[in-house]
């Protein structure tokens, strides 16, 4: 197998335009291809340099120079070394996750209905894939976890290892999460503790399974062909798709399950999926896989936090993390825990705070790279609190501040102890207007 070369997107070399680290890094062109440790390796070593309670990642482009390039480049993918893989099994898979998380996982377990792949092929089941999104929080509604939630195709439809019979067990429940590793361990722990005598077992499977994300303008602003959760191109190509002259990668990609299926909190995020640690999924090339942190400048730019790190544990109001916009919480699916509160907030209909994309300006209106996680924004006329830094990468960023300062007009909120510094907080498109009808006027992202 030929060996994977990283993509990085920059405009011009400079001593700003690589990412910086605090050891030297092996060149990925001399790693062994595919390695599952060796990408572990990596991901230990990374998370030993994260802060315990918000993420500072310097970025590997010069941010003033990329910015304008990320809008217009074509689809990327990211091995996502923040993410690890736990593997759900038995027969009360479904009764379990249902009565721990904010999402309804009952669709897991019901026919697929009207949801229906329209690339039909010998080798891949009509019902389409599917996943969820949801969040694991503490008795007082406060969050604690996110998860990817992913389903196989059903057992029953696919082919066996040999591809020449139905694969075993057609009754087994089966289900993959995508969780945030610095939190690993914690969680697995905090989920055996709620599995008292029901039938499930939870197995970190981090070794085995890889966790990808295809993103950029052109999957952002393609429009969709179909109501198929599946990625159109990705599954013409392997894997199950209705190109492959072997046949080979169509049995193997049956026999673990997976393709690229749209994230399921936006469409602007593009594809996500799970995928077998010691393969390049498909749609994967040398000139097209980039560095995760391009990815996450992606998510920064579109105001999405993602895991226990960006969204602090035990801290972080759901509502306010837009958890609710961004498809983790069902209002109608019943009891699970620190539901009380969610539905108290949620039905009296205001959320004062809300977390945004950030720029940060110096005085004329130019990008600039000295703003850390944490520092307090404030409103330059009054002096008053607006809210908090969150997230940090170059001269963009996350932050969760109050609504009607946020837009209130340009200059109005500032770094406190680095007055020159302002802060220009941006409205994604993908917000409902009603987030905002009362704190206008407001200004949308490009």
């Amino acid at each position: 197998m030929p060996t994977q070369h990283h993509h990085v997107l920059s405009t011009q070399q400079s001593p700003n335009s690589t990412y910086q680290t605090k050891s030297p890094q092996t060149p990925s062109s001399f790693n062994p291809p595919n390695s599952p440790n060796t990408k572990k390796q990596q991901q230990k070593m990374n998370f030993l340099k994260l802060k315990p309670s918000i993420r500072s990642l310097k970025p590997i482009f010069k941010i003033n120079h990329f910015s304008s390039h990320l809008h217009d480049a074509g689809p990327m993918a990211s091995l996502l070394k923040t993410r690890s893989v736990v593997r759900f099994r038995g027969p009360d898979t479904i009764k379990f996750l249902q009565g721990l998380l904010t999402n309804d996982v009952r669709r897991f377990g019901e026919p697929a209905g009207d949801e229906k792949s329209s690339l039909v092929t010998p080798n891949v089941p009509v019902s389409s894939a599917r996943s969820v999104y949801a969040a694991m929080l503490t008795p007082q509604g406060r969050f604690l976890y996110d998860l990817f939630l992913y389903e196989p195709p059903r057992v029953d439809e696919r082919l066996d290892e040999s591809g020449s019979g139905p694969g075993p067990d057609p009754e087994e429940v089966v289900l993959l999460a995508d969780v945030d590793c610095s939190v690993l361990d914690e969680l697995v722990e905090t989920l055996k503790k709620y599995r008292l005598r029901s039938k499930v077992d939870i197995e970190n499977v981090g070794e085995e399974f890889s966790c990808w994300q295809r993103f950029g303008v052109d999957l952002h602003k393609r429009p969709p062909a179909s109501s198929s959760a599946e990625d159109p191109v990705a599954n013409s190509v392997g894997w199950g798709g209705a190109i492959d002259p072997t046949g080979s990668s169509s049995s193997r990609g049956n026999n673990i399950g997976w393709q690229w299926l749209k994230d399921p909190r936006l469409d602007c995020l593009g594809f996500r999926g799970i995928f077998p640690s010691n393969v390049t999924p498909p749609m994967v090339e040398a000139n097209t896989e980039t560095e995760e942190e391009n990815y996450l400048l992606w998510r920064l730019e579109k105001g999405v936090a993602e895991g226990s790190i960006e969204i602090p544990k035990g801290e972080a109001i759901p509502l306010e993390y837009n958890l609710a916009g961004l498809n983790a919480i069902s209002f109608d699916k019943g009891c699970y825990v620190g539901q009380e509160l969610i539905a108290r907030s949620h039905h009296r209909g205001v959320v004062r705070k809300r977390l945004l994309p950030l720029r940060f300006l110096n005085e004329s209106g130019t990008e600039v790279e000295k703003v850390a996680p944490g520092s307090e924004v404030i409103a330059l006329k009054s002096g008053k609190k607006a809210g908090t830094v969150t997230t940090a990468l170059g001269s963009r960023g996350l932050g969760l501040l109050r609504l009607e300062e946020a837009f209130k007009g340009s200059g109005n909120l500032v770094i406190k102890g680095q007055e020159d510094v302002k802060v220009d907080a941006i409205r994604p498109e993908w917000w409902p207007t009603q987030w905002l009808s009362e704190h206008e006027p407001y200004q949308a992202a490009g």
